[in-house]
Formats: structure tokens, sequence, C-alpha cells
């Protein structure tokens, strides 16, 4: 079978198992975002100013990148049908917290915890690698993040809907509350219906829980240099929590974050160690081997592709707004609705990102997106209140098409580097995605819009010099089961 002839209308086998995941990370989509479309009544309720409800956006992020770390480690070891379903059923807590918050301290700690939640894309990145062989695994993955990730746009387009349905002022909160059920019922739904492989077939675990193992010395000491800029970002959140930010910490707690911080790096460099001192003593076999390099490359592929995606979308309204309100009357519903094809574009673009890695390679297809969203991004700098709104959101959907595409591609190759280890990998990648979004919204906090899509463009330029070194997967990998018999992997 290749990848042109995948039945998506077939509810059985790996194509089952493709619909529960995607469905699964849709709804971990839907709570995660579903205060953005009811923010202005959530305020109003709750007397919220203006730094409260930048404070609770910031909140909703800072959670998810040590998150996808830790997601990672857990679904490697104890596989996607377990993990989903507890986080989706642990998710619905604290959108219960936040649906029905009483203070803006109680709706900060909610909305910090779901934070939680968004780490949900990982798991499925190991499921679906699991049933879908290399040929295909690049549109399955597609499909599973560009699918999923419309949760946000489906809870923009129906919890006000909703909201006003329940009706009254207190109509947001069942709303919000609704989707923890839906949360939770679906928990069961995974939990009893999806399997972590197809029948017959080994899930590989890491020999060693805590951190990935690398297999050489070098490759150590760059897995440690990769995860600085994850405690750097978290430092930059806390930064903008603290009193030179919003100010919702004081200093004397910033200080304590910061430390507690960079502590735990210390304390995870002494786990990378930790576990790969032993294996690195001894001589490894070259089947055994794969370079990390690989892994730090998708890394800075996804932080100018998810992280300049989800920079553009949480600005891109106002930029339009600002941009045509007075030349052409652009109102700020209709800025909305002008700005909202850039993530529309994901149910398309990120599936067919992956099938054209299946079919062209990987490495080709991440340099032709990532130099095709280079010069989208260097187009976008030069709109002004002269162009035509249609031109302008016309480049913007093309821009968005190689930004989503590059994220296909991404994940279309996260599976084929190792297979027991793909869900730490595909958490250190995902949480790149994120300290992307946070370098950027910083960026754009301290220039013109202009400048943000040109600093954005020239990054990706950098990461394109930086693809041209990753290596094209190719032949097989190796996993050892637990008799010791040796299981062959095609990934190409």
């Amino acid at each position: 079978m290749t990848s042109q002839n995948l039945n998506l209308f077939s509810f059985s086998g790996k194509i089952k198992i493709l619909h529960l995941s995607w469905l699964a990370f849709f709804i971990s989509f839907v709570v995660w975002f579903n205060h953005a479309p009811l923010m202005l009544a959530v305020a109003e309720s709750l007397d919220m100013s203006q730094t409260d409800i930048k404070t609770i956006l910031i909140l909703n992020v800072a959670l998810t990148i040590p998150a996808r770390i830790v997601i990672g480690i857990l679904v490697d070891k104890f596989g996607p049908r377990r993990t989903y379903s507890a986080l989706l059923a642990i998710g619905s807590a604290p959108c219960f917290l936040f649906a029905f918050a009483s203070s803006f301290e109680q709706l900060a700690l909610a909305r910090f915890l779901l934070g939680f939640i968004g780490a949900g894309f990982v798991i499925g990145i190991r499921m679906v690698g699991e049933w879908f062989p290399a040929r295909q695994v690049g549109i399955a993955e597609g499909i599973y993040g560009g699918w999923g990730n419309f949760g946000s746009a489906a809870a923009a387009m129906a919890l006000p809907t909703l909201a006003l349905l329940y009706g009254g002022a207190e109509g947001w909160r069942y709303a919000i509350a609704s989707t923890g059920v839906l949360s939770l019922l679906y928990a069961g739904i995974y939990f009893f219906s999806a399997s972590d492989t197809p029948k017959g077939s080994t899930y590989f675990k890491p020999k060693r829980a805590g951190a990935m193992e690398v297999t050489g010395i070098w490759d150590l000491f760059f897995y440690i240099v990769m995860n600085i800029p994850l405690y750097a970002t978290l430092t930059l959140l806390t930064w903008k929590l603290s009193p030179a930010g919003v100010g919702l910490l004081s200093q004397s707690a910033t200080l304590g974050i910061y430390a507690g911080i960079w502590l735990l790096f210390i304390y995870n460099v002494y786990q990378i160690i930790h576990v790969n001192e032993g294996h690195l003593q001894q001589p490894i076999e070259e089947i055994h081997k794969y370079k990390f390099k690989q892994v730090a490359i998708l890394d800075l592929a996804y932080l100018i592709t998810f992280g300049s995606e989800l920079a553009v979308v949480s600005m891109l309204p106002m930029f339009f707004f600002d941009t045509f309100h007075d030349s052409q009357g652009v109102t700020t519903v209709q800025a909305g609705l002008l700005a909202s094809g850039f993530a529309f574009m994901n149910l398309v673009a990120r599936p067919g990102g992956g099938w054209i890695s299946d079919k062209f390679g990987r490495k080709l297809s991440l340099t032709l997106f990532i130099s095709g969203l280079s010069v989208g991004y260097l187009l976008m700098s030069q709109i002004t209140s002269e162009w035509s709104i249609t031109v302008a959101v016309m480049l913007t959907m093309a821009c968005s098409f190689f930004v989503q595409a590059g994220e296909g591609a991404v994940f279309g190759m996260v599976p084929l580097i190792k297979r027991r280890l793909t869900g730490q990998i595909a958490g250190m990648v995902g949480a790149y995605g994120n300290v992307g979004a946070v370098l950027f919204l910083t960026i754009l906090s301290f220039v013109s819009p202009a400048v943000f899509f040109m600093v954005i463009a020239g990054g990706a330029l950098l990461v394109l010099v930086a693809v041209q070194f990753i290596d094209e997967p190719q032949g097989h990998m190796v996993e050892v089961e637990e008799d010791g018999t040796v299981a062959i992997i095609e990934v190409s």
C-alpha cells in the first residue's frame, strides 16, 4: 500500500488508530484553548484588567515546554493508550477549576495547569509511528497533527455559540466545563478502543527512564547543550510574570523560580549523564547507533515552523486591524476572520507536507518548505495599508502552507530516528516549537510587525543551513526485543 491510497473512510486497523488519535489531539487542543474565544466574557465576569488577561495568556503556554519532555518520557515507558487516556482524564480537573473559578488567583492556577494538556500532541506521534510503515508515516503524522491542531480553531468557532445557548452572564463557565466533560468521556473511549501496537508487534521501551539515551560521547554533550534553550525559555516566561513584566510574581518569588529552574537543569544534566554513562563506557555496535544531530536539526526546524505559527496566529488579527482599519475600514471581527485563514490551512497543509515528505524525501521536503516560509515571511514584512486585502490574505495563506507543511515534514521524520525513543524525541522537538513561540512573541513586544516578520525570515535561513546537515533516513533501524531477538524496522 502506498501513501496515496490510505482509505480514510475505513474504521479498522491502523486507520481506526489514526482517527482515534487525531480526535484525542483535537480534544486536547479544544481544552487547551477553550479560554481564547471567551476571554472577554471571563474578564468581565471576574473584573480582570488588561494585565490580568495578558498574564492568563502567558500562563497558558508556560507549563507546556517541560510537560512535553515529561510526556515524552511517560509515553515511551507506559505506552500511548494509557498515557493519552490519563492525560485527557487528569486534564479535565483544571478545566473544571477554570470554569468555576471565583477569583483571578484560581483562574491563573487553573490556566497554568492546563498547559500540561498541550503536551498531548507528543503521545499520538509515538502511536501513529507504531502503526504506520515508513512509506506512509509522513502523511499519517500530518493528518494526526493537522486535523488535531484544528481543535483550537474549532473552539474559537463553537464555544461562543455554546456559551450563548447556555445563556446568561455565566454561560462561558458551562461552555468551558463542557469541554472538560468531553475530555473526561473521551479518555475512557480511547483507553478501551486503542492499542499501542498492531497485533503481534513489540512496543519497544527505553532501557532506562529519566532522559534520552544517546549513542556517542559527543552526542551526550550535544544533548546537554540543546536542553539549555528550554530552561532559558522558562526563565524568560518567569521574567514576563515578574515585577519587570506583568507583575504577577513578587521579586522574591521570581528569584526563587529562577533558582528552581536552573537547579532543575542541573538535575536534568545529572540524569542525562546517569542514564548514558553505563552504555557509553562500552563499545556500541554500529547497528544500534543513531545520530543526535538528527534530533537537534528537527528541534530547530520545528522552532521556526510551529514556533512562528503560534506567534503569528497570536498577532495576526491585530496586525490586520491596525493595518487596514483606517485605510479600508476593517473591523476587529473582520480582522479575526481574515487572520483565521493562517490556522485553517492546517487541515490540508500539514498532511500535504507529510505526503510530500513520504514521496520526495525528508531532507528535500524540509529544504523546500523552510525556503518557502522564509520567502513568505519576507513578503509579509512588506504589507502596508495600501495593499489589497485580498492579496494580503492570499499571501498569508500561502506562507502558512509552507509553515504547516514544514511541520508535517518534521514529524514525518521523527518516528524514523530511534523507535524506542520516539516519544522523547517528539517531546523535545515539540518543546522547541513552544520555545520558538515565546522567543518570537518576546521579539514582537520590542519591534514593529514588519521587523518581526523579517526576523522570522532571517531565522528560517539559518535553519535552512542546518537542514542541509540532516541525514536522509535510509535502510533500517534496529531494536532488540526482551528475549534478545533483533527486530528490523524499515525507515525508507
